[in-house]
């Protein structure tokens, strides 16, 4: 595996008390675009209910 594309614990994402993994702010602008999966922490402002990046 490529040491770049490594997911750290508590950097890149964390366990939530379900224990899904979710992702960081920072992964989501790393990975540099917005997926559209409405994602608790993405910094491009995707909105689920209207299918539209607010930022």
């Amino acid at each position: 595996m490529d040491h770049e594309n490594k997911l750290i614990e508590g950097e890149d994402f964390y366990y939530t008390p379900e224990g899904y993994k979710c992702f960081t702010e920072k992964h989501h602008l790393n990975r540099g675009y917005c997926c559209k999966s409405g994602c608790k922490h993405c910094p491009y402002g995707f909105d689920k209910n209207t299918n539209e990046i607010r930022k």
